[in-house]
């Protein structure tokens, strides 16, 4: 899935041999990379600062810091249930790419972004909390190695190789292949490249479009497993608070069309997400278990399950125990 709305990569026999010892192995997590310096005005980067304070008070008075990364992220994901679903809120500029975060409307995408960053946030540094933080913990999971390096080819725009990028560098682990049931897919992916006019970036500068082709080449040859839809309610036990769950497509041209994050509630796991369903409301939601929303379209084939993880933190927590 594209929400986009040159790097190289190595050999596809090499991302395979290495994805197959990552299921295997949790690899060592890397530093987290400085963030990257503003190009962009603040006002045009970070919407929704307001909530954005609302949010980490009430985390700071109620010590979320204390808890599990899934909890954490639960916590955040339910403090933005109610936002109205906005798409392509990351197209903010025609050349310049930068982290973006609007806390004012959201897709699907954003809304798992957005909680897992404020959750990670709060253990990664100590207060107090600007936006800039939360820019840069959405900077290390949205871009390729955590660095966005102004070009828009160096942001993610497929799940799957979010999940690999992350699981690489320690930041999460794809539990997908070793779920009972998980099966691997082999799609050739062109959605991007194809309805490039749909993407601001690549209308603007046509000259992406040929490097975009070729990273999703290599996305295509990315080990990709998931679990059926048929099988899906077997696994919601061995699922968590804030698991990230995207929903993989029947459709040949792409592995996934939805994002959201996992909340147990009475041992059945839900899925909460970002809809554009006008019968929902088009915003951010609790919804279905996730298996009777799978069951709710023939277009959803199954679900990928990724597991984030808390980020090595930052040495300013050595300073503020120095201050005390």
């Amino acid at each position: 899935m594209g929400y986009g709305m040159g790097m190289k990569f190595q050999a596809s026999g090499i991302f395979a041999a290495v994805f197959a010892l990552l299921v295997t192995s949790a690899p060592a997590q890397k530093a987290v990379p400085p963030p990257s310096p503003p190009r962009l005005p603040m006002n045009t980067v970070f919407k929704g600062e307001a909530r954005f304070h609302a949010i980490v008070a009430k985390a700071e008075r109620e010590n979320w810091r204390r808890l599990p990364l899934g909890e954490r992220t639960v916590l955040v994901a339910r403090a933005l249930v109610g936002v109205p679903y906005v798409n392509y809120t990351l197209e903010v500029h025609d050349r310049i790419e930068s982290p973006v975060v609007n806390l004012t409307g959201m897709d699907c995408w954003t809304y798992y972004e957005n909680a897992l960053a404020i959750a990670r946030m709060l253990r990664y540094k100590p207060a107090p909390y600007k936006p800039q933080d939360m820019l840069h913990m959405v900077e290390i999971e949205r871009y390729r190695n955590g660095v966005c390096t102004g070009s828009y080819l160096s942001r993610m725009h497929h799940l799957e190789e979010v999940f690999y990028d992350n699981q690489r560098r320690g930041y999460a682990t794809n539990i997908t292949p070793r779920l009972p049931g998980a099966v691997r897919l082999r799609r050739e992916i062109h959605e991007m490249t194809v309805q490039w006019k749909s993407y601001r970036y690549l209308r603007s500068n046509t000259a992406l479009i040929e490097p975009m082709c070729r990273i999703e080449a290599q996305v295509s040859k990315l080990p990709v497993y998931h679990i059926p839809k048929s099988k899906v309610r077997a696994v919601e036990s061995q699922l968590q608070n804030g698991d990230i769950c995207a929903i993989t497509t029947t459709w040949h041209s792409g592995y996934t069309s939805h994002v959201g994050l996992i909340i147990k509630i009475n041992n059945r796991a839900y899925l909460a997400h970002a809809t554009s369903d006008r019968a929902k409301g088009r915003m951010t939601l609790i919804d279905k278990p996730i298996t009777d929303y799978l069951n709710g379209s023939s277009k959803h084939a199954g679900i990928i399950i990724c597991r984030p993880n808390d980020v090595p933190p930052s040495p300013l927590w050595q300073k503020a125990v120095a201050k005390q």
